[in-house]
C-alpha cells in the first residue's frame, strides 16, 4: 500500500481516509502508469482510451507488451519490480507489471523554493536544499491502457534535513515538490489526486513518486504498487 497521508488537526496529525478529497498537483514528479487486459496488473474492463492520450501516446496501440512476470499476482509482480528499481533498470521495472515505458521527461535544478509549496516551501526556506531532479513517465500495455509516474528527488546537505523534509510533505495539504507537467509529454490536463503515493529518505535526500491513471483502468492497488516501485529508482 501507499503511505498514509495525515492532516493536521488540533490535537496532532491524523490519518486521511482515501475518500477525503483529492490533493492537486500542478507541476512535478509523478508516475503515471497505465495497465489493461485482465487482471495481471490488478486491471479488469474495457479501456477508455481519451482521444489526447491516445494521440499523445501513439505506441501505446501497438500490442505486443511482454509480461515478464505471466500468471503472477500484485505482490509478487510489486516485490520484483522493487528489485528491478533498486538497479535502475527501468524497463525491467515496468515488464513487471507488463507496461512499457513510452515517454519520459526528465529535468534537474537546484531552486526548491521556485518549485514547492506551502509548509514544503517554508521548510525549504530554512534548510536549504542541495539539488532537486523530476523525473515524469507515460508508461502502457500497448491496448491504450496508460499511466503516468512522477518522481522527484530532493537533495540536502545533511540526511536529518531530508527526514524532516520528509515529516513534512507526508501531511495532508502540507504543500509539495510541484511535479513536473505531464504536458511535458503531451498530455495536458493531468492531475494527480494524491491517493497513490510513497516517499521514503534515501542518505541525504528526499524521493517521492506518485501515481494517476491517464487513459484506461488502473485500480488502486496497483497505482500504489507502482508508486511503491518508483521511489526506489536511484537518481536517473
Amino acid at each position: 500500500m501507499a503511505k498514509q497521508k495525515f492532516r493536521e488537526g488540533p490535537n496532532g496529525p491524523y490519518p486521511v481516509p482515501d475518500s477525503y478529497g483529492t490533493k492537486v498537483f500542478v507541476a512535478g514528479v509523478a508516475i503515471v502508469a497505465a495497465v489493461g487486459g485482465g487482471t495481471a496488473a490488478g486491471i479488469g474492463g474495457a479501456a477508455s482510451v481519451g482521444s489526447g492520450a491516445a494521440a499523445a501516446l501513439p505506441g501505446n496501440l501497438a500490442g505486443g507488451v511482454a509480461d515478464s512476470l505471466p500468471g503472477r499476482g500484485l505482490e509478487t509482480r510489486k516485490a520484483e519490480g522493487k528489485k528491478s528499481a533498486k538497479r535502475g533498470r527501468k524497463d525491467e521495472t515496468f515488464s513487471r507489471f507488463k507496461l512499457i515505458q513510452l515517454k519520459q521527461a526528465a529535468k534537474h535544478e537546484i531552486d526548491c523554493l521556485l518549485n514547492s509549496t506551502g509548509r514544503v516551501r517554508d521548510y525549504l526556506a530554512e534548510h536549504r536544499c542541495a539539488s532537486l531532479d523530476r523525473n515524469i513517465f507515460a508508461v502502457g500495455d500497448g491496448h491504450g491502457n496508460a499511466a503516468v509516474i512522477s518522481v522527484a528527488r530532493v537533495g540536502f546537505p545533511k540526511k536529518s534535513d531530508a527526514e524532516g523534509c520528509e515529516k513534512v510533505e507526508e501531511v495532508q495539504g502540507s504543500g509539495d515538490i510541484k511535479p513536473l507537467g505531464a504536458a511535458l509529454l503531451g498530455l495536458d490536463g493531468v492531475k494527480f489526486s494524491g491517493h497513490h503515493f510513497q516517499s521514503r529518505v534515501d542518505g541525504r535526500a528526499m524521493v517521492i513518486a506518485e501515481t494517476e491513471t491517464v487513459a484506461g483502468k488502473v485500480d488502486s492497488g496497483t497505482l500504489d504498487a507502482l508508486a511503491d516501485v518508483a521511489v526506489w529508482f536511484p537518481k536517473l
